[in-house]
């Protein structure tokens, strides 16, 4: 894991608020030399920091408007010689409205997070996904309102 210093992190809040600023202009806003800026965001690309550029995508635009979170309890016997997280998560990236899935712990094994189109077709969603024959049991919550979008700057508040 890379140590980050103040100038990373400067670098990447403005990235993150900006992603099209360009290095020539973040440099010239924080006040170092180009080639410094481009170093620093190889650096942390090559450790792992910065995962992608590409535009940030809203579901509910594309015409998912609902959001949901499921947990799901999978088969602890192997069916077939197989059994496990591999073959769940093997069906859940085939599915196109599971944007993420988590192996977790509790009562639970794994949690995923699904959109729809409706409440009637999140039925389908849900349907499709506790069609594998390694889900026990699914229990579905509807997201009402998002609070706190996924975010990451915060964590560098201290640097």
């Amino acid at each position: 894991m890379p140590s980050l210093d103040a100038l990373d992190a400067d670098i990447l809040r403005l990235f993150v608020r900006e992603p099209r600023v360009g290095v020539l202009e973040a440099s010239r806003r924080l006040g170092v030399a180009r080639g410094t800026v481009q170093a620093r965001l190889d650096k942390l690309t090559a450790a792992g920091v910065i995962t992608g550029w590409g535009p940030a995508l809203d579901a509910e635009a594309l015409g998912f408007p609902v959001s949901a979170f499921a947990t799901l309890e999978i088969s602890q016997r192997p069916l077939d010689g197989e059994g496990g997280h591999a073959p769940v998560a093997e069906h859940l990236r085939a599915i196109p409205e599971v944007l993420e899935a988590h192996t977790i712990t509790g009562a639970a094994d794994l949690m995923v997070r699904l959109v729809a189109r409706s409440n009637a077709d999140l039925q389908r969603v849900i349907d499709d996904v506790v069609s594998s024959p390694y889900v026990v049991r699914a229990s579905t919550v509807i997201v009402l309102a998002t609070e706190i979008a996924p975010r990451l700057t915060q964590l560098l508040s201290d640097r």
